[in-house]
């Protein structure tokens, strides 16, 4: 299986319903998607949207990055060749991840087609299934409550609930969801670096009675020394995310008096698959629980996270909501969503399958 053309298109998809989180309000996303074609007419699916404020990129970037002056050393080779392929896409763009997470994932996929299994099969599968929580932005208390029962009405059953502008208003809307749902639901919050050491520790005292499963990036991402300052009882139930982009990163987390217990990759920040594993492997060493995240994504890219997080048998929480947000995306199947809980399919490759 060879590669003959390395097609790239890009669209404004928008979402079904705006989110605010503690620095930027979404209504619609830039999304490219990559299509490897072959000469066994098989072709590879890949997709991103960086986020320019975690990893500096941007969609032009990413575009330009894409370029078929910079793909065409791919054109020709087979797909056995992966794992060289793989380690040339992170020198190739050591600062565009979105780029390398498209063609990553594009490639796995192929690979996963080659050899007529899913890609987590071929990664060695840990987990069949698990739930994954569904984000709620920042809003009222009322509108929160409101799409909390929107959503356990949907079936699912682990919130995750955006916080960082009002410490006073965070905890009434975790008050109500607690008296509103009891124990029904799982409730993790993201302050998305909106609080300060002082207002953590506020927080974490005044949540003690919530049961709340984790606390995802609550103080700036560039101020290493604070989290790892924290005391351990609030740092075993911080997830590291916009302070984790790489491997590199993930060394400096764990490094004494480490600055996390959980990390959150997402292949958007880290570049893929193949680079995910690496942070995975870190995490695995150092006894670091693994959530798997995401920004709004292409089914494409969800799929492509869900493979490599079932696995990692280190995986304790899934985070990939991202497509279901999408007023409409290029592809359907990718993996099942029943009660909240998803599954891969047991389709070759990622399992997509590309919309007319």
């Amino acid at each position: 299986m060879k590669i003959t053309r390395i097609e790239v298109i890009r669209d404004g998809l928008d979402l079904l319903r705006p989110y605010t989180i503690a620095y930027k309000t979404t209504s619609a996303i830039d999304v490219c998607l990559v299509k490897v074609h072959t000469d066994t007419k098989h072709i590879g699916l890949g997709s991103a949207n960086p986020s320019p404020y975690v990893v500096g990129e941007d969609m032009d970037a990413c575009i330009a990055a894409l370029s078929p002056e910079n793909t065409e050393r791919f054109i020709g080779r087979d797909i056995r060749d992966l794992q060289m392929m793989l380690h040339e896409l992170h020198e190739i763009y050591p600062k565009n991840p979105g780029a390398k997470v498209a063609l990553d994932l594009a490639f796995y996929d192929l690979m996963g087609k080659y050899l007529d299994i899913p890609v987590v099969k071929m990664l060695g599968q840990h987990i069949d299934g698990l739930a994954t929580s569904i984000t709620i932005g920042i809003k009222n208390v009322e509108d929160t409550v409101e799409e909390a029962q929107e959503y356990y009405d949907r079936g699912f059953k682990i919130l995750k609930v955006k916080l960082g502008h009002s410490l006073e208003e965070d905890l009434e809307r975790l008050r109500k969801l607690r008296e509103t749902f009891g124990n029904k639901m799982g409730i993790r919050v993201d302050a998305n670096q909106g609080y300060t050491l002082e207002d953590l520790k506020v927080f974490h005292a005044k949540t003690q009675d919530m049961d709340l499963e984790l606390v995802e990036q609550a103080t700036p991402a560039d101020d290493l020394a604070l989290m790892q300052s924290l005391p351990e009882e609030i740092k075993k139930t911080i997830a590291a995310d916009e302070s984790l982009v790489d491997a590199k990163d993930a060394w400096k987390l764990v490094t004494p008096p480490g600055a996390c217990g959980i990390f959150n990759i997402k292949l958007m920040k880290c570049g893929g698959i193949h680079q995910a594993l690496r942070i995975a492997e870190v995490a695995r060493l150092s006894g670091r629980d693994l959530m798997w995240g995401c920004n709004d994504e292409s089914i494409v890219s969800i799929a492509g996270a869900l493979h490599v997080a079932f696995s990692c048998e280190h995986t304790k929480y899934i985070d990939l909501d991202g497509s279901l947000d999408l007023s409409r995306d290029f592809v359907r199947g990718g993996f099942s969503l029943e009660e909240g809980v998803m599954r891969p399919t047991d389709a070759p490759g990622l399992g997509c399958t590309l919309l007319d």
